[in-house]
């Protein structure tokens, strides 16, 4: 399994299932997200502790048993494998590879042949339905400030700008991301960051009881808007580029 870095997993655990809720995790077909391969692997969790692994249809044999703990242990011919609980709940099973910060995304067949397709998709997902509502309740409940704007905000314009490319990072999986500062006509300077699939955001701190948050957008001037307007009002701009906030 290709396994992913994420800083949403811890922040969702308190809304997850545990991995002993056996109802759920056994008797349903979990799909393995790898966004490169292009084999589709699929988990299927007996009650009787075996553990059938289909590959494109050839299916092979192999045990599995939830050792207590919130942890999991997967035997296959060759090697064993010990997970951890990372997040559950009916759509999505992430298992944290044990004494690494790394997550496996398993994703219930019924919605990966719908929607959940990659690793972009499930985190997307996943702030939509945890992250976005709770940030949403907290502004509004200890600030006043909203971040339901949508459509009377669209038409924002800012001032004219420039951008400086500041920094270059790339991850232990080999993708970059450029960090860049953009400093506005009116005197407002802040910073975003590029991804190698050209989608930007900026960090974000809505308020003083918050870590920065990132909020996500389709494009590098889409992104600039929001941040700009966010620099001025301390608000998120959800325009029709913007993807998701976590």
């Amino acid at each position: 399994m290709k396994t992913y870095i994420s800083d949403i997993i811890p922040r969702i655990q308190k809304f997850s299932q545990k991995l002993d809720n056996l109802t759920l995790l056994t008797n349903q077909h979990w799909v393995v997200i790898d966004d490169i391969d292009k084999t589709k692997n699929v988990y299927i969790f007996r009650q009787n502790n075996e553990l059938l692994i289909s590959q494109n249809g050839k299916v092979e044999k192999a045990k599995w048993e939830y050792l207590g703990h919130n942890s999991l242990l997967i035997d296959r011919k060759d090697e064993s494998y010990l997970f951890r609980h990372g997040f559950f709940d009916e759509n999505i099973l992430a298992l944290k590879i044990d004494s690494k910060d790394e997550y496996a995304f398993l994703v219930n067949e019924t919605k990966f042949d719908k929607e959940l397709n990659s690793s972009l998709s499930v985190i997307e997902f996943l702030s939509r339905k945890y992250i976005e509502p709770t940030i949403k309740r907290d502004i509004q409940n200890q600030t006043g400030l909203s971040i339901d704007k949508t459509n009377e905000l669209n038409a924002y314009t800012i001032p004219s700008y420039c951008l400086r490319k500041i920094a270059r990072n790339t991850s232990f999986f080999g993708v970059f991301t450029e960090q860049y500062l953009v400093e506005f006509e009116d005197g407002i300077c802040g910073k975003f960051f590029l991804e190698d699939n050209r989608r930007a955001f900026f960090k974000a701190k809505p308020n003083e009881y918050w870590l920065n948050v990132r909020c996500i957008y389709e494009d590098i001037d889409k992104c600039v808007n929001a941040l700009h307007y966010f620099l001025k009002n301390n608000e998120v701009l959800k325009t029709d580029g913007f993807i998701a906030i976590y």
